[in-house]
């Protein structure tokens, strides 16, 4: 265990590395001009020029990056150009919003991906199974933000039960508050995500129920639900854990759409609308925090992976 979380974290350092100049490639092939799109269309080509040597833009790109890593590293995020704000003050508040919307929604998503996996397993083949099956491999394939605006429009428009709107900010309006507004979108990551995961949990628990160990229980006259409590969900858990790291994974990726969608201040909104302005700062330090969070909870879903199932020797995987 020791020796392979340090394996993990020895490669840390060179992963981000390789993030960091990927990003700050991707940002220099941004088709505009930055100091052009900063000053607006009206502004005469010496004051773009201007803007472009104050901001260090006319400079070698090994410049460019050598500078922007240094200063990134010692917690200098640089200034973003259209808000006029530090980055890294702005980036810290939006991804905290964020990480709230992620992990609500992964707090809806495993108790219901674990039932509907553990109810499609022990009906395997019958008609609870088939159904819970073909509903969510159909919502695993329809995109998150087909599933919101139809919510949207079920549930906002409709019925009006919901806010159309998530634009609230956790930790200042109210627990209660901010996961009134924050359920639409939540159950939007859900409803693409649980498929996955009931598929994991339903091979799991149709594996322990065909086990000699199960069977033995049930001739011993255990009732059905201690031998689901005592022998199958924790058993049939165990695949679902890989399965639920993954879809964590996609909940910091697809939660940008719904941030869009839902109006929410998280950090996918705000990686969109600097690349939109082409403000590189903002740009830049959002898509290597993200990289960084989404190595983070690779590595935590292997280490509960291994927790949960010894047998799993993950320092020979990596």
């Amino acid at each position: 265990m020791t020796r392979f979380l340090l394996r993990r974290l020895a490669a840390v350092p060179l992963t981000l590395l390789a993030v960091s100049l990927l990003v700050f490639l991707a940002t220099q092939v941004l088709p505009g001009d930055v100091a052009r799109t900063v000053l607006g269309r009206e502004a005469t080509d010496g004051s773009v020029r201007a803007l472009d040597h104050e901001l260090g833009l006319d400079r070698p790109l090994v410049v460019q990056y050598g500078s922007w890593l240094g200063h990134f590293a010692t917690g200098d995020w640089g200034t973003s150009y259209t808000l006029h704000v530090p980055v890294r003050g702005l980036l810290l508040e939006r991804l905290g919003h964020s990480l709230f919307l992620a992990v609500f929604a992964f707090v809806l998503l495993v108790p219901v991906a674990l039932a509907l996996g553990v109810i499609a397993g022990l009906y395997h083949g019958r008609v609870p199974d088939r159904a819970i099956t073909s509903t969510t491999l159909a919502l695993g394939a329809t995109p998150e933000f087909v599933t919101g605006i139809v919510l949207l429009v079920v549930f906002s428009v409709e019925l009006r039960w919901l806010p159309a709107s998530a634009q609230t900010r956790p930790g200042a309006d109210g627990l209660g508050q901010t996961l009134w507004h924050l359920l639409l979108p939540g159950v939007s990551l859900v409803l693409v995500c649980t498929g996955y995961v009931a598929r994991h949990v339903r091979a799991g628990t149709v594996a322990v129920v065909e086990g000699p160990y199960v069977r033995a229980a049930r001739l011993r006259g255990t009732g059905e639900a201690r031998i689901v409590l005592r022998h199958v969900l924790r058993n049939a858990t165990v695949p679902a854990t890989s399965a639920l790291g993954v879809q964590l994974q996609y909940l910091l990726g697809g939660i940008v759409v719904v941030e869009l969608l839902f109006n929410y201040p998280g950090a996918g909104a705000l990686l969109l609308q600097s690349a939109q302005d082409k403000d590189l700062p903002t740009l830049q330090a959002s898509a290597l925090v993200l990289g960084a969070l989404y190595m983070l909870v690779v590595l935590l879903g292997d280490l509960v992976h291994r927790l949960l199932d010894p047998r799993i020797r993950l320092g020979g995987m990596a």
